[in-house]
């Protein structure tokens, strides 16, 4: 019985390490290609000599998406409240782009959408420091750490 627990601890980490790889791989793919696609969109704006809010927005969702890598790098955690934040940045700039050809109830939809990430990452955050993780208060009591 202990040969068997003894192979399958094995198994799980060569397995645990093997899936760990291809997820770091996937995240540098994905750190490589926003970088690329950040440069790209600066140089656009810088030959049509001209930045308008949806280029800012754009940027700023690139931003987000290496934020979020970086965040898990750092922690070994990828928070909820990131991709919401990038859901909130590309709806925003779905409206500011399609404001003139979007029906009055596709805006109050989207908008109603911005609204309801808001109070979802409004809620997390509430819930986070009103509710810390046990790990995070053991670490240090004198602290409550939040855990994003």
């Amino acid at each position: 019985m202990d040969i068997r627990s003894h192979t399958f601890d094995r198994l799980r980490k060569f397995f645990s390490g093997g899936l760990d790889a291809v997820e770091y791989a996937g995240l540098l793919v994905i750190a490589f290609a926003t970088t690329i696609a950040m440069y790209q969109e600066a140089m656009i704006m810088v030959e049509s000599r001209r930045v308008a809010l949806a280029d800012l927005l754009l940027m700023f969702l690139y931003l987000e998406v290496l934020a979020m890598i970086g965040q898990y790098f750092k922690s070994g955690q990828l928070p909820v409240r990131f991709p919401m934040y990038i859901a909130m940045v590309a709806l925003a700039r779905y409206l500011i782009l399609d404001l003139k050809e979007m029906s009055e109830w596709r805006m109050l939809a989207v908008a109603a959408a911005i609204f309801l990430l808001t109070v979802g990452v409004l809620v997390i955050r509430y819930g986070h420091v009103r509710f810390p993780y046990r790990e995070d208060a053991d670490a240090d009591p004198g602290k409550a750490y939040v855990r994003e």
